[in-house]
């Protein structure tokens, strides 16, 4: 194998694959990139057994070949390499030269043979424009669960239908839905993947390099889901299990309901939770026809009180949050009015933006006793 490349587009393609290279493996391979050249491009592929990612670039090939490199150190030595271009050749006992003006280098590489296998990107099911993909995942990814032992909350549930593309995300104490209207072409049945929260992120990147213009190709076999761009392919081993009925979570009849900015309560709650106690991390909220109160106490800091001067013309109303939940929401929130819809001091609440229609946007967040 032997090539030269121009810095920049190897350092593109380099820094996609980082988010998937294997950091503290008991594989040594994973640390590694493979890196294959033939005709006039250069293709490299990342994995850590759970998520792959297959990557492109011009290239001038000298000697079709490929080897395998230590992902992190190549990628922190191109970065450091001037610009113009990289050359790169495979020694003997997988070592590879790279050359950059008059700076010589050698890696130590392993056997390419040892590099696992990737599966073949089926017959994609959908276009799903990268804007919305994207849109999606930052409403609701920060909702998934971080503890192991609730293996399909560990992701988030992709739901494709003809007409329509939902993501919902809950760890249990609370939960993300956003969907939107749109038309799939050839899509004639319900899709329900579950996307691990890691994939998610990489799926979100490889949707923001695409542009937002760009489409994003899906297709899924019995155990992989497949997200492409152009000529970046991302693979993620798909999470099994059943998710639970989200729709029997979301509120029906939460009719007291009270309109704040998104800044002001996101301001009010962030001040306020500085008081609040470290460990349940509760604000409370009383909703009166003077407005809402937002308050916390702690016994090691003191207290807090805040009243946003509100239009309600409900039944006056305390509940408890965890304040960190909210701040989560209001940070992925758009701009604008969000509703705060309330029924009584035992059941879910439920916040909705409401500048932005096109997504319809719900966030369920559970009480808290205060």
């Amino acid at each position: 194998m032997e090539f030269s490349v121009k810095k920049f587009d190897l350092l593109q393609e380099l820094s996609l694959t980082q988010g998937v290279v294997e950091r503290k493996t008991t594989i040594p391979i994973l640390g590694n990139i493979l890196c294959e050249a033939s005709g006039n491009h250069i293709t490299l592929t990342a994995t850590d057994l759970e998520l792959s990612i297959r990557t492109s670039c011009e290239a001038k090939v000298k000697k079709e070949g490929a080897g395998t490199i230590p992902a992190k150190k190549l990628l922190e030595l191109v970065r450091l390499l001037p610009e113009g271009e990289i050359r790169f050749k495979l020694l003997e006992n997988h070592w590879v030269q790279i050359l950059a003006d008059r700076k010589t280098y050698k890696m130590v590489g392993m056997a390419k043979d040892n590099f696992p296998a990737i599966p073949a990107f089926p017959h994609p099911i959908a276009k799903i424009p990268a804007k919305i993909l994207s849109s999606l995942i930052a409403r609701t990814a920060f909702a998934i669960s971080n503890e192991e032992s609730r293996y399909t909350l560990n992701g988030a549930l992709l739901l494709l239908k003809p007409e329509m593309i939902t993501m919902v995300a809950t760890d249990g104490h609370r939960l993300a839905v956003a969907e939107i209207d749109h038309k799939f072409e050839g899509l004639t049945r319900e899709v329900r993947p579950l996307v691990p929260k890691k994939a998610l992120a990489e799926v979100q990147r490889l949707a923001s390099e695409a542009g937002e213009d760009a489409e994003i190709e899906f297709a899924l076999d019995e155990s992989h889901l497949f997200f492409r761009a152009g000529e970046r392919l991302l693979i993620s081993r798909m999470l099994t299990g059943q998710f639970p009925n989200y729709e029997a979570v979301l509120p029906r009849d939460n009719n007291r309901k009270v309109v704040i900015e998104r800044g002001e309560l996101n301001d009010a709650v962030k001040r306020v939770a500085q008081l609040a106690d470290t460990r349940s991390h509760a604000v409370k909220l009383s909703v009166s026809t003077e407005g809402v109160e937002i308050s916390a106490s702690s016994p090691e800091y003191g207290e807090a009180k805040e009243t946003l001067e509100k239009e309600y013309k409900g039944e006056p109303l305390a509940i408890g949050f965890n304040a960190q939940y909210m701040i989560d929401f209001l940070a992925a929130a758009p701009e604008g009015p969000i509703s705060l819809e309330l029924k009584d001091e035992q059941s879910a609440g439920q916040m909705r933006p409401l500048a932005d229609e096109a997504y319809r946007y719900r966030y369920v967040i559970m009480p808290m006793r205060i």
